[in-house]
């Protein structure tokens, strides 16, 4: 008898159903995150277990390495393109631990890509690096606010993160108030540069951008730093049928739900990987001060749009070009891109 498990996993227990081959319940119960009870209970069934699925949320690595290590199949079911039937009055954790089980009974489960075990830990420290820019970020807008309020003075945001000089104090020193509340920002600043620092010296010596990548670092905006995100969140992308799916993936394609020509409402903008999208945007804004072609392009969408939609647009362009780039192993070619 073929027999397929689908675990809900929640932050403490999993809930396992497992169904047979005629969709006959056969099996359900609630365990404690323990990978061991998991495989315990599971063993008896293992020959005839065809596929475990485990959803994709935060904390699935655990589950989905042990489980692979084990010798089971596992395959991720992807939650943004799952939707249960609505027109049900109940569903609970055992519930969807069989919709799970059915969906790959019927073969017709949306999965996910299971990223390789070695090279998560490294992804996970660019995306710390990633959360640490935006922090950073907003405490220096913050400082732009407090300056050009009380001084009428913008500052380039290159001056503020700078370790070597201090150009805040100056400007703020005439009022006790403002200059600690400048200072403890300057002072925060500092701190998130110091660290970011740290984190690409220890990046730079533990990975490499590979062969098919680095044509990457010829995009325009596009660094080292940048290069390896773009590798590392992507993965092999020959997973990717078209440059307008990664461009989705990377969420840089518009969301809308069109009848008759009438928008009818806006779908799922999050669906998609939001270290990708941040990176094309990091990109984005590097090329327009760096690249003539760039600016140029940036500057006739606005002429059409607002600002931050001709941001997003050569975002799109730049994750397009992106995956030309890592599937043929070419070069940027801004004449071709921005014509």
């Amino acid at each position: 008898m073929r027999l397929y498990v689908g675990l809900d996993v929640h932050s403490s227990n999993t809930r396992v159903g497992i169904v047979s081959e005629d969709g006959q319940r056969v099996y359900d119960c609630r365990l404690a995150n323990d990978v061991g009870e998991i495989l315990r209970h599971l063993a008896p069934m293992k020959a005839e277990i065809v596929g475990v699925v485990v959803e994709s949320t935060y904390n699935w690595y655990w589950l989905v390495d042990a489980l692979m290590e084990a010798g089971y199949r596992v395959h991720l079911a992807n939650p943004s393109a799952m939707k249960m039937y609505e027109g049900k009055k109940h569903t609970d954790d055992r519930h969807d631990a069989f919709w799970l089980a059915d969906l790959l009974r019927l073969s017709i489960l949306p999965e996910g890509y299971i990223y390789p075990k070695e090279d998560r830990p490294v992804r996970d420290l660019l995306r710390k690096r990633s959360h640490l820019v935006k922090l950073r970020t907003s405490l220096i807008l913050s400082l732009h606010g407090i300056i050009a309020r009380n001084c009428g003075v913008r500052l380039k945001g290159d001056v503020i993160k700078s370790l070597k000089e201090d150009r805040v104090s100056p400007l703020l020193e005439y009022n006790e108030d403002l200059h600690l509340s400048g200072m403890m920002t300057k002072e925060s600043i500092d701190d998130f540069t110091v660290k970011i620092d740290k984190i690409e010296r220890y990046i730079r010596t533990r990975v490499k951008l590979r062969w098919e990548y680095r044509g990457l670092l010829t995009v325009s905006g596009v660094g080292k730093i940048l290069g390896l995100t773009i590798m590392l969140e992507t993965g092999p992308v020959s997973r990717f049928a078209s440059a307008g799916n990664y461009a989705s993936y990377c969420r840089k394609v518009p969301s809308l739900r069109l009848s008759n020509s009438k928008v009818k409402g806006r779908g799922n903008r999050k669906n998609g990987n939001k270290y990708l999208a941040w990176a094309f945007s990091e990109a984005a804004s590097v090329a327009r001060r760096c690249s003539p072609q760039a600016r140029r392009y940036y500057d006739r969408r606005c002429q059409k749009t607002h600002p931050a939609a001709a941001h997003n647009a050569l975002a799109s362009k730049l994750a397009k070009a992106a995956y030309y780039i890592m599937r043929d192993q070419v070069v940027f070619m801004p004449e071709k891109l921005f014509v």
